[in-house]
């Protein structure tokens, strides 16, 4: 495929996601065009504040304008959406679904069994070039489209290639796991302040210390509990806090979290 930039690309729905997306893809030359519609007029608003590009109200517009269509509306108003654009579909039209839960079987079944679709989890930090994703295609689904979404998501990020059964458990971990993240660092952040320090030099070193604990992890390979190991000295500071850690149930706390929002994505695509 190469790295030209895709013709166009067509957001339905001008959400948060959709936004970090069209900025990502934008500031990474990865489209020529980019066009947009949502029904509220301060989504509008903040895609064109943070994009440079008008959002308008017409799903239609989108659709005529676009080779690349993104599905990017909440899961509980995906059926209207796809009875409303796919009379106006044509061939020349990949779908992507970034909506959590839903099953490419239901897309399929409003908007055709020939259109060409590809199910998507990315998440927010594709905004910072930083996303983790996981996609499912169709068998509709070309090659070079396969080959097209993978560039798309790599390009702002790490994307996973997977069966679609897996993107719920993806939609768990990467994609409701930023939130978890950004908790983590609000606690580290307080626990500094607790200790004596600035609020803004404590949340500059919890992130930090978050983003190189993070790129530890991935550039060396490492078992997280082996690097855990390596800071923990014996009768030292580190498994002073790891056993109040343990004590507090935090492992189990986050398997939890992860396991909820998985059940909740499955759920959504059940409705």
């Amino acid at each position: 495929m190469g790295t030209e930039a895709v013709s166009s690309i067509g957001f339905l729905g001008a959400g948060k996601m959709a936004t970090a997306l069209a900025h990502a893809w934008l500031t990474a030359g990865l489209a020529r065009e980019v066009h947009a519609s949502d029904p509220v007029p301060q989504a509008r608003a903040a895609f064109q504040a943070q994009t440079g590009i008008a959002a308008g109200e017409s799903n239609r517009d989108v659709v005529e304008r676009a080779d690349v269509l993104v599905l990017a509306v909440k899961p509980q108003t995906m059926a209207a959406l796809l009875a409303e654009i796919s009379p106006h579909l044509e061939h020349r039209h990949l779908i992507i679904s970034i909506a959590a839960g839903l099953p490419l079987r239901q897309l399929a079944a409003g908007l055709g069994p020939s259109t060409r679709l590809v199910r998507v989890m990315p998440n927010t930090p594709c905004l910072v070039g930083a996303s983790a994703s996981g996609y499912a295609p169709a068998e509709t689904a070309t090659p070079a489209d396969v080959a097209l979404v993978d560039r798309l998501l790599n390009a702002v990020g790490t994307a996973y290639r997977l069966p679609e059964h897996l993107l719920d458990a993806v939609t768990g971990l990467s994609g409701s796991g930023p939130a978890f993240v950004y908790v983590i660092i609000e606690a580290l952040s307080d626990g500094g302040v607790r200790m004596g320090l600035p609020r803004d030099v404590a949340t500059a070193l919890a992130a930090q210390t978050v983003l190189g604990s993070a790129k530890m992890v991935l550039e060396t390979k490492e078992h997280p509990g082996t690097l855990k190991d390596m800071v923990a000295s014996p009768a030292g500071t580190t498994i002073a806090g790891l056993h109040a850690l343990e004590r507090g149930g935090l492992r189990a706390a986050l398997m939890d979290a992860v396991e909820a929002a998985t059940l909740r994505s499955v759920e959504l695509g059940k409705k």
